[in-house]
């Protein structure tokens, strides 16, 4: 099963690389949990156009958690352009050294992002071939349990 860890004693290297089967479409789910390391500055998770670096791949989104400003931040990058920086939440989520659940649901006008079962914002599609949306990076402070 590519793109997901399949038995629980896998672990999940970071910074991770893996494919996302058949793309995205709405009514898909991205999952990951994991925990925050102890120290964190940050760490991100990001859904691309394939794994390519040169040159870098299309993001459709990239969630950046910052923990010194207590933001997650979003943001695509389209041909080398980054998008408009989004950073309003209602709260901030991630906890040093505890776990976290993030599922990044996949609709037809955007994504909606929920952390531990609470929606926490919507990021609308910049790019609008979902399909083409099939990798998806983890890197930074904190370690995976579980891809899904």
């Amino acid at each position: 099963m590519a793109g997901s860890v399949a038995d629980s004693d896998a672990v999940v290297i970071v910074p991770f690389c893996g494919h996302i089967k058949g793309g995205m479409r709405p009514g898909k789910k991205v999952l990951v949990m994991g925990i925050v390391d102890l120290n964190p500055e940050s760490f991100a998770i990001s859904l691309t156009c394939g794994d390519s670096e040169d040159p870098p791949a299309d993001v459709a989104i990239e969630l950046k958690a910052v923990f010194t400003d207590r933001q997650l931040l979003r943001n695509s990058c389209i041909s080398g352009e980054r998008g408009e920086e989004q950073s309003a939440i209602p709260y901030f989520p991630f906890i040093p050294d505890q776990p976290f659940r993030v599922e990044i649901l996949c609709e037809h006008p955007r994504f909606r992002v929920f952390v531990d079962g609470h929606q926490l914002f919507d990021f609308y599609h910049r790019i609008q071939t979902l399909s083409a949306i099939d990798t998806i990076k983890i890197n930074g402070d904190l370690q995976i349990t579980k891809l899904g």
